[in-house]
């Protein structure tokens, strides 16, 4: 069992490219076998901008699962499903939505950058203002405490944390708590038990966030715990009350290095992408009709690699000596654009290669692809309920 529970999670916009591939699926496929981990369509997320035209969404859903598993997200490692079929998501938005305060939701980074940039679109919802806090819904439901995300993503999880911290600050308060939490000390064994409390003593009295980092490490590998003994001591450690949804951190991740077509960042907005699902033909052409550096015009003038956006693409597909080869040759004139191009068109043909053979086997077995998802979304659900369970008794809605 791992200690760490990973989620992570796209908005379906269809049969995914390279961008995605280098800066997203990767990283998925790392983490897979690292940690326990769960990927999601954020269906929901898509109607945050998308409300007004909706009829994409399902079928977008189903090509991007397909190139999920055809990349190699393999569903004996990670659990795959989609947002919107557990429906616990919605209630946990809901019930976190009424404790938020207005303008946590109002001054997160991406609100107003995003509505200037989407500006064709009327962004003035109550969806689009609470998404972060859907996001945030999406991540404590799980008790995910690691949440892949690249330096700009950091303040969405930053909010998440304090909603997790808001809401067991205001509901972790149990009746006969301290006497639970005590109790729960002395499971842990004479040993484990005194160096908890010594551990606690430390951190709350000097405030020595290395005790901290130690006690909690030193409950996440006690097997002999039920979750709700977990939980006191975790909230007990802290000085507050019993920790009913886990606070995540960011598990940064490097930016992505692949260009798109011009150099810039590869989007299907800037129509400048090669498809996960591109003919190899027309990778080719592609690849071959890139612009190069403005300054060779003639097979015979010298040309500079930070000029040109081919040379992106060789950072990421070539090896030292290719990358040494074009460093020599294109300043020099020994080779030509055509010539440079291809170690590029060859490295990326053999890459997509295997990728395409897996998505024409699951293209042709479309319920494979539904019974993996179906799976999924049971193991989520199972997951969810656990959750939802304890914030309803917190909440005093349980009403058995």
């Amino acid at each position: 069992m791992y200690a760490d529970r990973v989620l992570s999670g796209m908005r379906p916009t269809g049969s995914l490219h390279l961008g995605h591939y280098h800066g997203v699926l990767k990283n998925w496929i790392k983490l897979q076998h690292e940690y326990e981990c769960l990927f999601f369509v954020a269906d929901w997320h898509a109607l945050t901008t998308q409300y007004d035209n909706p009829r994409g969404i399902e079928a977008a859903t189903w090509e991007m699962v397909i190139d999920w598993l055809a990349a190699g997200v393999d569903p004996s490692k990670a659990t795959l499903f989609i947002q919107s079929q557990v429906i616990e998501h919605a209630e946990l938005h809901l019930l976190l939505s009424m404790m938020t305060p207005l303008g946590w939701l109002e001054r997160v980074p991406t609100y107003k950058d995003q509505q200037e940039k989407l500006s064709e679109k009327d962004l003035s919802t109550y969806g689009f203002l609470g998404y972060p806090l859907l996001q945030s819904a999406d991540i404590l439901i799980y008790r995910a405490n690691q949440v892949p995300v690249g330096e700009d993503q950091v303040p969405h999880i930053e909010f998440a944390r304090e909603i997790a911290r808001r809401f067991n600050h205001l509901y972790g308060k149990e009746p006969g708590y301290e006497e639970r939490a005590e109790a729960a000390v002395k499971k842990l064994g004479g040993k484990k038990a005194k160096l908890y409390q010594e551990l606690r003593t430390r951190y709350q009295q000097a405030g020595d966030d290395a005790a901290l980092d130690s006690a909690r490490a030193l409950l996440g590998e006690t097997q002999n715990l039920s979750l709700g003994d977990k939980e006191r001591l975790y909230g007990y450690l802290e000085g507050g009350g019993k920790m009913i949804l886990t606070e995540p951190d960011a598990l940064l991740t490097v930016a992505s290095k692949m260009p798109g077509l011009d150099g810039q960042k590869m989007s299907k907005s800037y129509h400048n992408t090669i498809s996960l699902r591109e003919d190899p033909d027309q990778v080719s052409t592609k690849i071959r009709t890139m612009p190069t550096d403005p300054a060779r015009v003639r097979r015979t003038d010298p040309g500079d690699p930070d000029k040109c956006p081919v040379w992106q693409l060789h950072q990421v597909y070539s090896g030292d000596d290719v990358l040494a080869w074009v460093r020599q040759g294109c300043p020099s004139a020994g080779i030509g654009c055509l010539e440079c191009k291809q170690p590029v068109i060859d490295a990326m043909q053999k890459e997509l290669a295997p990728i395409q053979e897996r998505t024409r086997a699951y293209t042709e077995e479309p319920d494979v692809v539904k019974n993996i998802i179906a799976d999924g979304c049971e193991k989520a659900r199972d997951l969810a309920r656990e959750t939802m369970r304890d914030v309803r008794e917190a909440m005093g809605l349980n009403y058995s």
